[in-house]
């Protein structure tokens, strides 16, 4: 056994980072109460600030804003950084805490949309986590996918709300417009 872990982020983090477009956000409450949270925007979304510290843009999801309660609770995150294609994750425990502005922001803008908050993240431990359960899993083999199988997300959302919408709107909502509100865009100046 070898210790595989750095108090810092390595060239070879940054370079993982830097093609990276999605990660899981692990946060627990004061309570103890965990959450799991996916991020996710184009390759190199993570901004990396230095050696130890890296920023990551708040875009709108399922409004529940639980990890941001529980980083205000209690600081300690994991992230878990994947790269497509690739078994492995690149894995950075540390303490966070939220952001309304920064200069930053400009850089981690996306299709016109600034984000509103970030995550900043002082790296206390970063190491690579083998990859054999995406492996096992067969992650990226499309011959494995089935997504087919499962109720649509209009479906999900039809089960799961308590919404009186009918099930051709939320196929709408949740077809090629949900894609469209990704990214809002600001409001045109006059």
């Amino acid at each position: 056994m070898f210790d595989k872990a750095s108090a810092t982020l390595r060239d070879v983090d940054r370079q993982w980072l830097a093609r990276s477009p999605f990660c899981l956000l692990a946060t627990a409450a004061a309570d103890g109460t965990c959450d799991v949270s996916p991020r996710g925007d184009p390759p190199g979304f993570a901004h990396v600030m230095d050696e130890t510290t890296l920023a990551i843009p708040d875009r709108p999801g399922n409004r529940r804003v639980d990890s941001w309660r529980n980083v205000l609770d209690n600081p300690r995150v994991d992230l878990a950084f994947v790269v497509p294609g690739r078994p492995d994750t690149l894995r950075i425990n540390g303490r966070a805490r939220l952001l309304r502005d920064a200069p930053f922001f400009d850089l981690m803008t996306v299709r016109n949309s600034r984000p509103r908050l970030a995550l900043l993240v002082e790296v206390e431990e970063v190491y690579f986590h083998c990859g054999k359960s995406f492996l096992r899993a067969r992650l990226w083999d499309p011959s494995s996918w089935a997504p087919d199988a499962v109720p649509s997300r209009a479906l999900i959302a039809h089960a799961t709300e308590r919404t009186d919408t009918p099930l051709d709107e939320l196929e709408h909502r949740y077809g090629p417009e949900y894609e469209r509100r990704l990214y809002p865009q600001p409001p045109e100046s006059a």
